[in-house]
């Protein structure tokens, strides 16, 4: 009996003792980049105010803000770490939804496991897991995966607890809503809806996206799109190709694509392990793709990710494809007509390669994070006594980065407010900043520009930062 309950759930058994672990190294991940002026932040602002349930800058995110809220009670005891055990947390809970979806199809249970581990495990989700603001991601899947578990209910509620969680998903993160067209196309590719409900639901999912759409145009808000969200030709051919790399080809991309931590022969050496497996899955049965529930999985896995594809792809935004992608893989795996030892082989070299990687993935963050920390106690130590104001005049940084793994040292460091992060938030009260064009004269005309700036009595301090380096002029 036990036997056979292992043999039922051992990816889940497996998941529960990794997870642990992943929570201990995670928790050691500081803030860089966008984590410092996230919405999941520190935010001192009164509880009820609008900005809080309706708009901040161009996102519409009340979880986010509630929970920047609760790290405002408390930074230094909260921040990051309550962020990341939401996460993990959350992570953890997607994977068991996944597993409760595939269960619902039928698959077999050596196509539930390995796609539940799948997911947990795959470098691709890391960026989303590491990182201290990746929360939104994580629960807008969360949510929209319960959206799908209501919609193929047998009852007159479906459509109340369906059109319920795609509004919670989407308030999590706007790609959520892409599940009210997502749910009927899934649902008939698995023949639980038929043509004529597909058609009608269609239309309903249609109508919750116009509706959301019109709500924000109605409600009074302050959007200001940024450059980087308007789509081109170009830049949606670049990140579709991002998407597909970073979904479907694993390997150790900080050892391929980041420059000075680049090692050919470990990136090929994680490629080698982990491609038999993903040969094995995607394509030594590519003689199947072409029936009903492939082609609707892979339609929905293009829907979840084209907001990201046609605005900003990044790591993390793999993550918005990850269930469905592990739909596809559990039907892959389901259709061997018995258990393949080269396909369990493989994955086990697929399996121990990934946690390498991901040890290696999640180093890198804490590395970035330390450096961002180094940089703010340099600051507060040359500072000396607490200042009001401070001016941080940046040389543009050249230095190579790759998502939130290796970060530049400027954004490690918050534009300053790492430094007011490690003052709890006392001193500065006030942070501004420009950015010089890196050239042989910069460091002179940072000076030049601080000399400036004290003499009008623009700020009590100035903070000059180049590379690592932090220089302080009063």
């Amino acid at each position: 009996m036990k036997n056979s309950l292992f043999i039922k759930y051992w990816a889940i058994v497996i998941i529960i003792l990794l997870s642990p672990i992943f929570l201990y190294y995670i928790l050691h991940i500081l803030p860089t980049h966008d984590d410092w002026v996230s919405t999941t932040s520190p935010d001192f602002q009164p509880f009820l105010i609008k900005e809080r349930f309706l708009f901040y800058g161009y996102h519409w995110r009340p979880f986010d803000a509630v929970i920047g809220y609760i790290n405002g009670l408390n930074p230094q005891l909260l921040f990051p770490s309550f962020n990341h055990c939401i996460i993990v947390i959350g992570h953890v809970f997607a994977a068991l939804l996944v597993f409760r979806l595939l269960s619902i199809f039928k698959f077999n249970s050596t196509a539930i496991n390995i796609s539940t581990l799948y997911f947990f495990i795959a470098p691709a989700v890391m960026a989303t897991v590491t990182s201290v603001d990746g929360m939104n991601q994580t629960y807008a899947l969360i949510f929209d995966m319960m959206a799908f578990l209501f919609y193929i209910k047998k009852n007159k509620m479906k459509y109340i607890g369906w059109i319920s969680m795609i509004i919670i998903a989407t308030w999590w993160k706007e790609n959520g809503l892409m599940w009210a067209l997502i749910c009927p196309i899934l649902a008939y590719g698995f023949d639980f809806i038929n043509k004529k409900v597909l058609k009608k639901d269609l239309l309903i999912g249609i109508g919750i996206i116009f509706i959301y759409a019109l709500t924000i145009y109605l409600l009074p808000k302050n959007i200001i799109i940024h450059p980087d969200y308007v789509p081109d030709v170009m830049k949606i051919m670049k990140n579709f190709c991002k998407f597909f790399f970073t979904t479907f080809i694993t390997v150790d991309y900080i050892y391929l694509l980041h420059n000075p931590s680049r090692n050919i022969l470990l990136a090929a050496l994680s490629f080698i392990f982990t491609i038999p497996f993903l040969y094995c899955i995607f394509i030594k049965n590519n003689n199947i793709y072409i029936n009903k529930k492939v082609v609707c999985t892979i339609l929905c896995l293009l829907i979840a990710v084209a907001p990201h594809i046609f605005t900003v792809f990044s790591m993390m935004h793999t993550y918005a494809g990850m269930a469905l992608l592990c739909i596809i893989i559990a039907y892959l795996v389901d259709k061997y007509s018995s258990i393949n030892k080269i396909l369990i082989i493989s994955f086990i070299l697929f399996f121990i390669t990934s946690l390498y990687i991901d040890a290696h993935l999640i180093n890198a963050s804490i590395q970035s994070g330390r450096i961002g920390k180094s940089m703010a106690m340099e600051a507060i130590h040359k500072t000396g006594a607490p200042v009001e104001n401070v001016y941080v005049i940046i040389i543009e940084d050249d230095y190579p980065k790759l998502s939130s793994f290796r970060v530049i040292p400027v954004d490690a460091f918050g534009w300053g407010i790492a430094a007011k992060y490690e003052n709890n938030y006392q001193w500065p009260k006030y942070i501004s900043d420009t950015t010089i064009e890196r050239s042989s004269k910069a460091e002179k005309q940072a000076k030049a520009l601080a000399s400036e700036l004290l003499s009008k009595k623009k700020s009590y301090c100035i903070w000059i930062i180049n590379h690592e380096k932090v220089d302080i002029i009063k």
